[in-house]
């Protein structure tokens, strides 16, 4: 049996499963994604603000928020699931499961895109804040109308890595029963000794991830306008 065949096999055999675990993985990475945005673009904007030296210094609040970037990102993400098992249980009564398990990475998600962030904006020119202050701008215009204008290329570049690695971390999950393809190729694949299938799934998680990159690559350039 040549390997276009042991291919076929895996997706006729089980190719209902395959595509259950690329939906769970799938929501984990999306839900992670949301999150990164909703809350990690915020709290990075805030470190780069409240930064010693930058437009709104506020030691106590950067002391926190940058603290809370450190900790979580410094964490083997294992461990942090692990660590995170009587909170998830709090929140969610479980502790097992797509939902429960996507928690832990949405914390993890936040720090990740907050550092980047703070990077990306430190990393635009100093002249684009005294522009914003010379024209008048409150801290929310400075933001909104110049820094995360200017920011947007990379930003955009910077959650497509995020994203790459939230995929990575969603793999992990299913060592704590999260589900998806990490959880699917270690069960069918490994523990059964098909190692075919799960070859198939890495191929699979692989080709996810080659596209995303090329979006990602393709849409921060076409928003570059510098």
């Amino acid at each position: 049996m040549n390997i276009f065949d042991e291919i076929g096999r895996a997706f006729s055999e089980y190719g209902d499963e395959i595509a259950k675990a690329m939906g769970e993985t799938g929501y984990m990475v999306l839900a992670s994604v949301v999150v990164a945005v909703l809350l990690g673009t915020p709290l990075g904007t805030l470190i780069y603000l409240t930064r010693p030296g930058g437009v709104m210094p506020r030691r106590a609040i950067w002391t926190i928020a940058n603290a809370y970037v450190t900790v979580v990102r410094s964490f083997p993400f294992l461990l942090f699931v692990v660590f995170m098992i009587p909170l998830t249980r709090l929140v969610f009564d479980t502790s097992f499961g797509t939902v429960a398990a996507t928690f832990p990475l949405g914390f993890v998600a936040v720090a990740i895109y907050a550092r980047l962030t703070e990077q990306i904006l430190l990393e635009l020119p100093s002249g684009l804040l005294h522009a914003a202050e010379s024209m008048g701008a409150s801290i929310p215009q400075t933001v909104f109308r110049f820094l995360l204008v200017e920011g947007r290329s990379g930003l955009v570049y910077a959650l497509t890595s995020a994203t790459i690695s939230f995929v990575s971390y969603s793999t992990v999950l299913g060592v704590v029963g999260g589900g998806g393809v990490g959880d699917f190729a270690m069960r069918y694949g490994y523990h059964q000794y098909d190692f075919t299938l799960m070859y198939v799934t890495i191929a699979l998680i692989v080709i996810c991830v080659m596209v995303l990159q090329g979006v990602g690559t393709r849409i921060s350039r076409a928003i570059d306008h510098r």
